[in-house]
């Protein structure tokens, strides 16, 4: 019986069974888009203002804190350990939600929150750690589809309760503390990783994936039918990072691990294309998760929830469909994105900074939810491009270093919107005018897009008029010359 036990642990079906049920049941939070509507409303009784400036502002904080020892934890630990400390946070994150009351007690819920957050990485970092790279792909796909459903359902069946059967966000948030309890559960079942990425590398002479298999780390969010020059592919990426010894003393051997992981680093953004796909992803994200954070504040200022109607699970369940057909649609598109990428970076910027303007200037709520929608689905659109034109240069160690720093990045820029903009203790911004302040913001990303992508086009088409003209004389001196040779030879008869 043992044997069978070890056997089946051992292989990839095993762990990728028990890693989905832990997503579905981390992700069936059918109590999460009515987060504002409970705070506000008679079981905490706190104020718009006490959550927006006092409370919410504390999350930012804590991931920020959390986000880069925990990256680094994660490794070293081999993931396992981080899985069961991010369910415990969940677990205390709930308890607290449901049976604390106060301002201060809120904000302790946001720590915890931002220790669930920070430790979010494991989930997918696990998967490498205990699967082949020959099923890597198929099982993030399974996992990253999981969790989508996951959402998706949480979201309706929350608005089907509140709506149809009356059942208050008390109750909503004790389902979803039984849901994380669940899923904390099904990671003691988990088996322990033997290696990591970075701290517990094996000597192995497994192929390291190519860029069909680093793209599936967003799972549908990367375009498979997308090419790459390889000459291009070969020169960005560069050698992947070395070996690390099996035994060496630990100290010498974490910052050997450190200094490569800092010469990693120098070498992807040394690359022009990566460093401006990073520089998008890391503005963008900085402002998508700023949104995130606080639409609920505006939902419930524009159509408060004591005297209206909610319907946030149904718009946040279409929001998650609409961005997962967005996000499955880019493989479709057959798009010269070294050219005109960094243009659709622009565009859809855009339209998202005239979404959030829209939010701010329009009183209706059902203009604040298509306007959201509208935002989501551009971001979740460009997020899969920019993630694909990342990870198709790099092997994987080296995607997910960058995949980490760039949402630190994008974390440290969150952290300033956020004490300047929204905490009580800088300008303390009204949620209306702050909605302001995201679209000007996104507003400017789109400016310096767009104004790159008019330069890159206008010299690719004075290049190419160049070419042309070289060309054309070309082919007219060869011209003269055969008629020169022609006439020369029928002289001479």
């Amino acid at each position: 019986m043992g044997c069978w036990k070890q056997e089946k642990s051992n292989t990839w079906t095993f762990p990728t069974l028990i890693l989905c049920l832990c997503g579905f049941f981390y992700m069936m939070k059918p109590s999460e888009p009515f987060l504002t509507p409970y705070l506000t409303g008679p079981d905490k009784n706190l104020t718009i203002d006490e959550v927006t400036n006092q409370i919410f502002p504390v999350w930012t904080y804590s991931y920020l804190a959390l986000l880069f020892p925990v990256f680094l934890i994660t490794d070293y630990v081999r993931y396992k350990p981080i899985l069961l400390l991010q369910g415990v946070s969940f677990i205390i994150t709930w308890l607290l939600l449901l049976f604390a009351h106060g301002v201060v007690a809120m904000q302790v819920v946001e720590f915890f929150y931002g220790m669930v957050t920070a430790t979010e990485v494991a989930y997918y970092a696990y998967i490498y750690s205990v699967v082949s790279t020959d099923h890597y792909q198929r099982v993030t796909s399974y996992c990253r589809s999981i969790t989508l459903v996951a959402a998706t359902v949480a979201a309706v069946l929350g608005q089907l309760l509140v709506s149809l059967a009356d059942v208050s966000y008390f109750h909503l948030n004790a389902i979803t503390l039984a849901s994380v309890s669940l899923a904390f559960v099904c990671s003691f079942f988990l088996p322990m990783p033997q290696k990591s990425m970075f701290f517990h590398r094996k000597d192995v002479t497994e192929t390291p994936p190519g860029p069909d298999k680093v793209v599936a780390t967003v799972g549908s969010d990367g375009p498979s039918s997308c090419q790459e020059d390889k000459s291009s592919v070969s020169a960005d990426r560069g050698p992947a990072p070395e070996p690390q010894a099996d035994n060496p003393k630990p100290q010498n051997h974490m910052l050997s691990v450190l200094v490569q992981l800092s010469k990693d680093l120098r070498d992807c953004y040394s690359s022009r294309k990566l460093l401006y796909w990073s520089l998008w992803w890391a503005l963008a994200t900085a402002g998508f998760n700023q949104v995130l954070n606080y639409i609920q504040v505006l939902w419930d200022f524009r159509a408060p929830s004591h005297s209206s109607a909610v319907y946030n699970g149904a718009v946040e369940a279409i929001a998650t469909f609409l961005s997962s057909v967005t996000s499955f649609v880019v493989q479709y598109m057959k798009i010269n994105w070294d050219l005109f990428g960094e243009l659709a970076l622009g565009i859809f910027s855009a339209i998202n900074a005239g979404s959030l303007f829209l939010m701010h200037f329009t009183t209706n709520i059902w203009a604040c939810y298509a306007s959201y929608l509208i935002f989501k689905a551009c971001y979740m659109l460009l997020i899969t491009i920019a993630t694909f034109q990342i990870a198709v240069n790099l092997s994987m160690e080296r995607y997910a270093l960058m995949f980490g720093f760039n949402n630190f990045v994008a974390l440290v820029i969150q952290t300033i919107l956020t004490v300047v903009v929204v905490d009580s203790r800088g300008l303390g911004l009204g949620i209306v005018t702050q909605f302001l302040i995201y679209g000007s913001y996104f507003a400017f990303i789109a400016g310096i897009f767009l104004i790159r992508s008019i330069c890159m086009l206008v010299s690719s088409t004075c290049k190419r008029k160049i070419a042309r003209s070289c060309k054309e004389h070309l082919n007219h001196a060869e011209h003269e010359s055969k008629e020169q040779i022609v006439t020369g030879y029928t002289t001479w008869l």
